[in-house]
């Protein structure tokens, strides 16, 4: 009785999480400052202590929510812990629009001011001469619409899930999701093996490169993530009362959503 809870607080026990993962990040960071002034030739040889790094990180965010899956599963996420979890993942998403933020800034700048070999407003063209862009009414259009699509579908499988419906449309809705997010990194890849351009080819194929890039990264992550849930709804984790775990995956989709609607437009539509 003297160690009973009486209280909403969750008391984590210490963990060696955070000191494995900032021990990976680091060799992370200088395997890759090493890659880039690598002169071997091999990606093995250049990259393989970030390649190392990648792999302790990996482990880490696999054990660090193992253990936070099994925290919610054991009812430590109270509501008042959820509302901390909450707040959380916002100020999470708040730091990737800044993330993006600044490769739209980029664009934005050198598609306004476009550097010309006297002036950078008499003798600026944007795109680059010898740029050939994408036409934005092919995969691009093509690619947006799957995004729109697999956030009706995910939303569906929150709504599902919120209000006590059927686990099988949940498990449906979120198949439809996880597929649709493969499709779009599918043909994302596609894309850029098309590419007229190549990523060290001047200021446009760096930051479009950048941009789309990074964005399609995150849908890596956000797939990864959806499938996770859907594992979790295979188990039934996931309540009306207590899903913050698809909260925040579908906030990040969301997120993941709108972005590339900011991308086609100004990129692909208004940059070409």
């Amino acid at each position: 009785m003297a160690h009973a809870k009486n209280h909403d607080y969750q008391i984590l026990p210490p963990s060696i999480w955070p000191v494995l993962g900032a021990i990976a990040a680091y060799f992370m960071m200088v395997g890759a400052v090493m890659g880039f002034h690598g002169s071997t030739g091999s990606f093995f040889a250049n990259y393989w202590l970030f390649l190392i790094g990648l792999a302790g990180v990996l482990f880490v965010m696999y054990g660090w929510w193992s253990d936070v899956v099994s925290e919610a599963n054991s009812g430590e996420h109270t509501p008042v812990v959820r509302i901390g979890l909450r707040y959380g993942f916002i100020i999470f998403i708040m730091s990737e629009v800044m993330f993006f933020a600044a490769w739209f800034w980029a664009f934005f700048k050198n598609a306004l001011y476009p550097m010309g070999p006297m002036s950078p407003i008499v003798d600026g063209v944007w795109p680059p001469e010898g740029i050939v862009t994408f036409d934005p009414w092919h995969l691009p259009l093509i690619n947006t619409l799957i995004l729109l699509t697999s956030g009706a579908t995910l939303t569906w499988a929150h709504h599902v899930i919120a209000t006590g419906g059927k686990r099988s449309d949940a498990k449906m809705a979120l198949w439809l999701t996880v597929l649709l997010g493969l499709l779009f990194t599918i043909f994302q890849a596609y894309e850029y093996s098309h590419a007229a351009f190549g990523f060290t080819e001047g200021i446009y194929p760096s930051v479009f490169f950048m941009a789309t890039g990074f964005h399609g990264f995150h849908v890596i992550v956000g797939t990864i993530f959806l499938a996770v849930c859907l594992i979790r709804v295979y188990k039934g984790d996931f309540t009306a009362e207590n899903h913050v775990g698809l909260e925040a995956a579908a906030w990040y989709w969301h997120f993941v959503d709108v972005v590339w609607l900011f991308l086609f437009f100004v990129i692909y539509v208004w940059g070409s």
